[in-house]
């Protein structure tokens, strides 16, 4: 859908973190207006996998915190959850070798391509501008 946009995991992270209060801030406020149904927000499973492992393993977030966290993701009807078949990791193996862009992102962009999202927040700018079919968007600029 044209005004659908998929959030990558940093931007996930942040919103749920106070170490960067001004990326924080923002993040926030774009994540609640998802859960609010005034933006229509996308994520994929790998994003909400690596959601849980990035608040445990790195931000030090509680477990329990972490899973309702990710629960209220999985839960809501306001996000948009997507998946991915082999059929996309193939795509993604060719992206990253020909792009030079890191498997996990390419997965990413195959993901993307496949369930007709065109629009990203993110703030890796570098790897995603790569594919001219997806626009990014830092909204921490």
């Amino acid at each position: 859908m044209r005004d659908e946009i998929f959030f990558d995991t940093s931007i996930l992270v942040y919103a749920f973190t106070r170490d960067e209060k001004r990326k924080h801030e923002i993040c926030k406020r774009i994540v609640k207006r998802v859960f609010e149904g005034k933006l229509k927000g996308v994520i994929s499973n790998q994003v909400l996998a690596e959601l849980f492992f990035v608040l445990v393993k790195k931000k030090g977030i509680d477990e329990e915190k972490a899973e309702t966290i990710v629960d209220a993701f999985i839960l809501s009807d306001n996000w948009r959850k997507v998946n991915y078949s082999h059929k996309t990791v193939e795509r993604a193996k060719k992206l990253s070798i020909d792009l030079n862009i890191p498997f996990w992102d390419s997965l990413i962009i195959a993901t993307l391509l496949e369930n007709g999202i065109r629009r990203i927040y993110t703030e890796n700018e570098r790897d995603f501008r790569k594919v001219r079919e997806i626009k990014v968007i830092n909204p921490l600029k």
